[in-house]
């Protein structure tokens, strides 16, 4: 699996872009591995679990939550993930398949508090809600320590503070920018993977704009030379978005100017 995985990573690297998330089938290899590490790959492995499994309700991250949820109660024993550590990954997940996990957490013994903090930044619980309240109502310390914080808005407030000043490099593009110019209708079978369809923004010559391979691939050099003058980078057009696929076209530009989070 690494192997292939590796190899993946060295083809899209070519291209100048990410590998793709992890697959369900992937994680579940990931798992096993961790299990019983290669020798030198077991930082390795963490960090596939850690970074590269998408967040929310995606089969991959089912696997995920499972499995970590798993360590975290001491049912599976994974030597370099203890039930702390399980717990505080299972509250980077961002909502979804780690939600209940979290949540039977609060009872535990060893765990409650990192179950908590986790929940605290927690937001897509829907009605996951008001199983913390009954726990809270009932007298669980760890799940009122989730509901006051929450009623704080903690999860917003310990946010850093938004700059009073914002400097930006612009990225000029003359004339009107539409919706096909950042998200060409060619190349739709490639949206799903954004880091791919990107390259395919502003593939099309224009005044002020040289793509890398005219009608093929964009000016990801130039964008990527904008940045590191060391601010954030701002699409600048006399009219912008024009057409119907807004969405698609704005992916395209968040990835080319937007800070990774």
């Amino acid at each position: 699996m690494l192997v292939a995985y590796r190899q993946h990573v060295a083809e899209r690297a070519a291209l100048g872009i990410p590998p793709l998330p992890l697959t369900a089938a992937q994680t579940a290899d990931v798992i096993e591995l961790l299990k019983a590490p290669p020798a030198g790959e077991d930082a390795f492995l963490l960090d596939l679990l850690t970074h590269r499994v998408p967040p929310g309700v995606d089969d991959a991250a089912k696997v995920k939550a499972s499995f970590l949820s798993a360590v975290a109660h001491g049912d599976v024993q994974v030597a370099i993930i203890s039930k702390a550590r399980a717990t505080e990954l299972l509250g980077t997940m961002v909502g979804g398949y780690n939600v209940k996990p979290l949540i039977d957490l609060l009872g535990s013994a060893d765990v409650a508090r990192e179950a908590a903090n986790a929940l605290k930044k927690t937001l897509l619980m829907f009605d996951f809600f008001h199983d913390v309240a009954e726990k809270s109502n009932a007298g669980n310390n760890s799940a009122s320590e989730v509901v006051d914080s929450w009623s704080k808005a903690e999860w917003f407030t310990t946010r850093p503070e938004v700059p009073s000043k914002i400097t930006a490099t612009v990225f000029k593009v003359t004339g009107e920018t539409n919706t096909d110019d950042l998200s060409p209708a060619p190349d739709a079978w490639s949206r799903p993977d954004i880091p791919l369809h990107y390259l395919a923004m502003l593939k099309n010559a224009r005044p002020g704009i040289t793509p890398e391979e005219d009608g093929k691939r964009g000016p990801m050099q130039f964008v990527d030379d904008l940045k590191k003058k060391g601010h954030l980078v701002a699409y600048v057009g006399d009219v912008v978005g024009t057409g119907s696929s807004r969405k698609r076209a704005t992916n395209s530009v968040v990835w080319a100017t937007g800070e990774d989070i």
